[in-house]
């Protein structure tokens, strides 16, 4: 079973059914077949502290992923932390919606907690064509590597 929750404490107006089908088509097509995750949408000031905490890095940011099992574990668990605040900003820049920026973000998350990684160029090209697949899956435009 596939448990995909949402934690919203600053209470912003969230696509909640979007999102959660954002990440249950990522761990559904990678053949996740048992998951808990929490998407959990927070503002600058707390992304910032756990970038910082985590990664040593003095800036907010637009996703956080903390998996607590391994990728290919029986069960699936983790967080995707996203920002609320960069989302909006970002999705401004490039002229779109924020809740399409948010959907992004979901599954680049979500793609995280299944193995994929960007800090080369070969794993920034990969998980590009990956988030590219699954939001052409759900139906969303492209705009993965705005």
């Amino acid at each position: 079973m596939l448990s995909v929750s949402i934690a919203n404490p600053y209470e912003y107006d969230l696509d909640f059914q979007g999102l959660k089908a954002a990440a249950k088509a990522v761990l559904e097509g990678e053949g996740v077949r048992a998951a808990k995750v929490t998407l959990a949408f927070v503002d600058n000031p707390h992304i910032h502290r756990l970038n910082k905490q985590f990664l040593n890095h003095d800036e907010p940011t637009d996703v956080l992923t903390f998996p607590y099992t391994d990728p290919g574990a029986k069960k699936l668990e983790g967080e995707v932390v996203i920002g609320y605040e960069i989302a909006t900003e970002y999705a401004g820049d490039r002229g779109h919606e924020p809740a399409l920026e948010l959907k992004l973000y979901v599954v680049h998350g979500c793609l995280h907690l299944c193995g994929y990684g960007d800090q080369d160029d070969a794993e920034a090209a990969e998980m590009r064509a990956r988030e590219r697949h699954y939001l052409t899956a759900l139906g969303l435009p492209d705009i993965a590597g705005e």
